[in-house]
């Protein structure tokens, strides 16, 4: 012993640091923190966080060092995020506090030490999502999706449409969800937000699109295949969006604006009961009886709504001439 140190605490020391060298990369902590979080969250939720973890935070942040990361090592990232989608730089910036915390828990970074980011983005209009909601425009969205030259996104479209499921949800719906008579769409509780089962009446135009993608049957597994250049077994919902702006929707009209659409146009053009809205949209309050699959959450009330909403949404789009998903070239 030299100096008064411990040659075995000293070599401990030296072993823990090299771990912590290993371990406390923001990489090495960022993908611990994922898997430690995936069990509790939606696959939609998950999916989200890495892809924004992936994509926007590793490339610039990855082999930094949790213990030394700093707010102005983040800072930038996240402005530059937010210039092309500031929805996302603010789920960042929620991750990356989680992360730090993370960090923190397992003794990689000194406790307290979190990262200062309020402030660091532009401020937004908090106002509801982007979402066509008059007679005019509704119908102008409708043909517009309709004349949408890729089958596979314009019948996902569709299906947000007629249905006012979250976008996610409808891109990677599943065959084996569709029940045996295919009236409704029965979503299993792992799947959902609040992780109940939620039922989903599907009108005869949902039937349609189904039918079709059952003609073309991609995939055994989901409804909606991917399309070019996707990594996804399923349709990625970022498709349906890219789909949107290029119809010259961008910051009109977003993919889950077909949910604020039902609320409001259901509400205020078809008067319907808003106990009957929010279930459809999987808002009803339920308690623990009521986790398995609800069939008194105004289902038959249901049934009926959905047809005539989605009724209602054909009945704008009428003066166009379009050629329907489903229907069969000439001559054939």
């Amino acid at each position: 012993m030299q100096s008064g140190v411990d040659p075995g605490e000293q070599r401990k020391a030296e072993r823990e640091a090299t771990q912590n060298d290993v371990r406390g990369t923001f990489a090495a902590v960022c993908a611990d923190w994922l898997a430690f979080k995936r069990p509790g969250w939606s696959p939609d939720s998950f999916r989200k966080a890495d892809l924004v973890t992936r994509s926007y935070l590793l490339p610039k942040l990855g082999p930094l060092p949790i213990a030394t990361l700093a707010s102005k090592d983040c800072t930038p990232v996240l402005r530059a995020m937010a210039e092309k989608a500031p929805e996302m730089a603010r789920k960042a910036r929620e991750y990356l506090s989680a992360i730090v915390r993370h960090a923190m828990r397992d003794g990689l970074r000194e406790e307290g030490r979190m990262l200062v980011l309020d402030g660091i983005l532009p401020k937004m209009d908090k106002g509801h999502i982007p979402a066509a909601t008059l007679p005019d425009q509704i119908g102008d969205l409708m043909r517009a999706i309709r004349d949408y030259p890729g089958e596979i996104v314009r019948a996902g479209l569709l299906m947000c449409a007629y249905t006012a499921q979250r976008p996610g949800m409808v891109a990677s719906m599943r065959w084996s969800e569709i029940a045996p008579d295919a009236a409704e769409w029965r979503i299993p509780p792992e799947r959902m937000k609040k992780r109940n089962a939620h039922i989903v009446p599907l009108p005869t135009q949902a039937l349609a699109l189904l039918e079709r993608m059952r003609e073309l049957r991609f995939s055994r597994e989901f409804v909606f295949p991917p399309v070019a250049r996707q990594s996804t077994p399923h349709l990625h919902r970022d498709a349906l969006s890219k789909a949107l702006r290029s119809m010259g929707f961008s910051g009109q009209h977003a993919t889950h604006g077909f949910r604020g659409m039902l609320r409001t146009a259901g509400r205020e053009r078809l008067a319907i009961p808003a106990d009957v809205l929010e279930a459809q949209l999987a808002h009803a309050k339920k308690d623990a009886i009521q986790k398995a699959y609800d069939r008194t959450a105004f289902n038959d009330e249901r049934v009926r709504t959905m047809q005539r909403w989605a009724d209602w949404l054909d009945g704008l789009d009428l003066p166009a001439s379009v050629t329907p998903i489903h229907a069969k070239r000439a001559g054939s």
